[in-house]
């Protein structure tokens, strides 16, 4: 298994960097730059924060400046969480654990080292509570609609699954906010501070989530269903409840464990659009933010924290999708 870990670890290494470089001179083609404004500066002071940037060297330098600053130079994942500010607050510390800096944020006082340390945490609890939220429905509803295949329980968790796949979440977040926060007053609008504001943002990012959870978990059911060692444990008197969670479970499971890569990635890195829908505090946020603002080191720090996040996230399932079908190897 180390083997394989190590091997599919130097195979996203170039994938991180060349999203990293791709990222920087894309952003540099867009029209305008993070000095322009209604009132701009006079040229030579534009010209002394463009040097003092690096913005005036060639594009390929600025490019080849930039993936080394991001390059980890050292490993001391135990760095991970440090009290930076002195606060008592374990602060998430990317440049202290690894070396890496993703450079100096051109509209505010932080660095994008700080923006993701202080802005993460708030998505990884966002984007955890959804994902909870979309296995606890998503999972059920699947189980229960392969079950009793065309069934009024298989139609209605079929039809509620792909209510919640066609209507987005920008359109779910404010029905969610008129009824349960406008009307009913149960939960608060928008905030970040207790859990009646974390619950809406988190329910409308797991409903999105939890009906693709609840087709994939019906057709991989379905399918393993069917297979003769079901039918063989059934034969020897196995209880209806032991076949579905110790024997079908396990491999109509699959189909949710490769989804759940790039899906727990998105998630847990929280949603653009809902963060701004909900006033949450997150990375999400701050990357829109810095896209209307060119703000090219936030930009390029974001997609990059994005990019390392969902290739740890893939090769994860690739570890679990080998425990759970004992038939794929490690290779």
């Amino acid at each position: 298994m180390l083997r394989f870990i190590t091997f599919r670890l130097l195979q996203a290494i170039p994938v991180v960097f060349i999203v990293a470089a791709a990222t920087f001179i894309m952003c540099r083609q867009i029209p305008g730059g993070p000095f322009d404004s209604e009132k701009p500066p006079p040229p030579e002071i534009k010209r002394q924060l463009e040097s003092f940037y690096g913005l005036n060297k060639p594009l390929g330098q600025q490019t080849l400046d930039y993936l080394w600053s991001i390059c980890p130079k050292k490993f001391m994942p135990h760095r991970l969480f440090l009290d930076a500010n002195n606060d008592g607050r374990a602060d998430f510390d990317l440049k202290a654990a690894f070396g890496s800096d993703f450079g100096p944020s051109f509209k505010s006082v932080r660095s994008v080292n700080e923006t993701i340390a202080d802005s993460f945490p708030v998505s990884f609890q966002l984007g955890a509570m959804a994902l909870a939220i979309a296995l606890l429905l998503g999972i059920p509803a699947g189980v229960a609609a392969a079950l009793r295949p065309n069934s009024w329980v298989d139609y209605f968790a079929s039809g509620i699954s792909m209510l919640g796949v066609c209507v987005p979440t920008f359109v779910m977040g404010p029905i969610l906010v008129l009824v349960f926060a406008l009307n009913l007053r149960w939960f608060n609008a928008s905030g970040w501070f207790d859990f009646k504001d974390q619950l809406l943002p988190s329910l409308t990012l797991g409903i999105a989530y939890a009906a693709y959870v609840a087709r994939l978990t019906r057709g991989g059911m379905l399918e393993v269903l069917n297979q003769d060692f079901i039918r063989t444990a059934r034969s020897k008197g196995a209880s209806e409840g032991r076949v579905i969670l110790k024997h079908a479970l396990r491999g109509g499971l699959l189909p949710v464990i490769s989804f759940l890569g790039p899906a727990a990635a998105g998630i847990i890195t929280g949603s653009f659009v809902i963060e701004t829908i909900f006033q949450v505090p997150g990375l999400g946020r701050h990357f829109v933010t810095s896209a209307f603002n060119r703000d090219y080191f936030l930009i390029t720090g974001t997609v990059v924290f994005y990019a390392a996040l969902v290739v740890l996230f893939n090769l994860a399932v690739d570890v679990v999708q080998v425990w759970l079908n004992p038939k794929l190897k490690f290779e």
